[in-house]
């Protein structure tokens, strides 16, 4: 008796079968419910950062200083040389500075994670650049977040971000007119200011 030729296939298809892997389609650290918001979380998503800036420093240097010094001498023989002399000098030094630096920023842009690091921090990065009237702007913002920190809209504020790096740059017709000209500068230098 002949066996069927499907019977004579059924091993050789049992074991093509087994060799196939299936990917899971779920991935637990990544579901979210219908009704959540979508905060960043994987490389590629953004994120928007708030760049809340208010820094003051002030620094105060006083010195003085003040030296007197006296010489008294009186020289007599006998009863028709009587000589007397003094001498004294002194110098005082008074000395006062001053700085003072103020600065505020306020700006918002998105920026892409980067990087997933092993903890779940995100590393994120992102730039603006903007042209108003011939003035152009640069905003460059890097830094690390903790998911926690990152709010329902999906933003996170500026004070927020470790090691982060903030870089504000600006050309144009306003910046220009803020320097000192050659002239002042070379008086700056020469001390006359």
């Amino acid at each position: 008796m002949r066996m069927p030729t499907t019977l004579l296939a059924l091993p050789l298809i049992l074991m093509l079968s087994n060799a196939a892997v299936a990917d899971d389609l779920y991935k637990g650290g990544n579901w979210a419910s219908l009704a959540a918001d979508r905060k960043a979380s994987i490389v590629g998503d953004l994120i928007t950062i708030q760049v809340l800036a208010n820094n003051t420093a002030t620094n105060s240097v006083i010195q003085g200083s003040k030296k007197s010094s006296t010489i008294d001498g009186h020289l007599t023989t006998g009863t028709s040389f009587d000589k007397s002399g003094s001498l004294s000098y002194g110098g005082a030094y008074n000395g006062e500075g001053t700085s003072t630096r103020a600065n505020r920023m306020a700006a918002q842009l998105s920026a892409t994670v980067t990087q997933v690091l092993p903890n779940g921090d995100l590393v994120v990065s992102g730039w603006q650049a903007l042209d108003i009237s011939g003035e152009k702007t640069n905003i460059r913002v890097t830094g690390r977040v903790r998911p926690e920190d990152i709010s329902s809209e999906n933003s996170v504020i500026s004070s927020r971000l470790a090691e982060a790096r903030i870089e504000y740059n600006g050309r144009g017709f306003a910046s220009r007119s803020a320097k000192p000209g050659i002239v002042t500068s070379i008086f700056n230098w020469l001390g006359l200011l």
